[in-house]
């Protein structure tokens, strides 16, 4: 499965929103449109999205192509502001499109071909980096597990979420090929339902044993069942390892903390900004109302309700075991080993105004 892939000039993906019932795939050759798929969730996940952004600048540059250098340039300059601004928390976005402008604007040549074979080279080196931290980020958090794990995870951090076999769920995927996952507790991720409708559809195509629960159901299930872990992924990671991830997380690590469960986070290099000294920094998207009033577009509560809707929240890194990276684990306490897996970063380079 490609979630996010350049196909012939156009950029094919898989449209999240459909899912479970029905797997649609679209394609655009327009960045704006992509700006679009990703603001309302059909692209969504840190690592995906900074790939569909080095895309998109590249639709840009393609469409610009036929007429002058100059133009070519503003054509990428006017598509990274597009897209910079459809999601502010997750990192990679940022990051993704830093890349791309600076192969555009350090270019020192004067052919408009050369330029874009330098842009199309930068934008799959973006997706293919991706795709190998995956499997490395599955390799070392597997290492975390042994023999009949039970693990819960939060919100979507699969193949889905990334250009790979993703972060959360690729640590997952890898113990499982190694026989060591028994079950995995999937919470449903309220408002949008990540858990219910993503990662559960990916979990059950890999013949994973998953059990659905709601949100709320996670503290009886740590005090009750023999959860052995709680592995999430993450949107962003502040230089002393507080990490942002889907709403709902920042309660999972207090529980886990509670009842001595270890609580990992598997994210790439890419999603660390080390430009961003604690969580609080940390911009937290608010997201419409009636994502929160409205299930499948039905309404569930009374017209006219105030509505609190973070797409994010932050978990503090006392909270945290163990971050998994491509280039290795952060443990705990992260604050003092997490520049230990980035400056070993061979991956993007983060921008440090975001």
């Amino acid at each position: 499965m490609e979630t996010v892939e350049w196909r012939d000039g156009n950029v094919r993906y898989i449209d999240q929103t459909k899912l479970p019932h029905e797997e649609i795939y679209r394609e655009t050759n327009d960045y704006r449109v992509l700006g679009d798929a990703i603001r309302s969730l059909q692209i969504r996940g840190a690592p995906a999205i900074g790939v569909a952004a080095g895309w998109g600048v590249l639709l840009a540059a393609a469409a610009a192509l036929p007429r002058s250098l100059s133009g070519m340039k503003q054509a990428c300059a006017e598509a990274t502001r597009v897209l910079s601004v459809t999601r502010p928390t997750a990192v990679n976005l940022f990051a993704a499109l830093e890349r791309m402008a600076v192969v555009s604007n350090t270019y020192p040549g004067s052919d408009p071909d050369e330029l874009w074979g330098l842009l199309y080279r930068e934008a799959m080196n973006i997706a293919g980096e991706d795709r190998e931290a995956c499997r490395k980020i599955g390799e070392h958090g597997a290492s975390l597990l042994g023999p009949g794990s039970v693990v819960l995870t939060h919100c979507n951090a699969g193949a889905l979420a990334t250009a790979g076999q993703g972060t959360a769920l690729g640590v997952i995927a890898t113990a499982a090929r190694q026989g060591k996952i028994d079950m995995v507790y999937v919470d449903e991720t309220r408002p949008l339902l990540q858990g219910a409708r993503l990662t559960t559809w990916e979990l059950m195509k890999q013949n994973i044993p998953t059990v659905l629960m709601t949100d709320s159901s996670a503290g009886i299930a740590m005090q009750q069942r023999a959860i052995h872990a709680v592995i999430v992924g993450a949107d962003r990671i502040a230089r002393n390892g507080d990490t942002a991830n889907k709403v709902g997380t920042y309660p999972l690590a207090v529980l886990a903390s509670r009842h001595g469960i270890p609580f990992y986070v598997a994210a790439p290099v890419s999603t660390i900004d080390p430009g961003t000294a604690t969580g609080a920094g940390i911009p937290i998207e608010e997201r419409s109302g009636s994502e929160v009033t409205h299930i499948a577009g039905h309404r569930i509560a009374p017209t006219g309700v105030s509505v609190y809707s973070p797409a994010f929240d932050i978990t503090p890194n006392e909270l945290i075991a163990a971050i998994v990276t491509e280039n290795g684990i952060a443990r705990s306490p992260v604050s003092e080993t997490l520049a230990g897996v980035l400056n070993r970063s061979i991956g993007y380079q983060n921008d440090p105004h975001h």
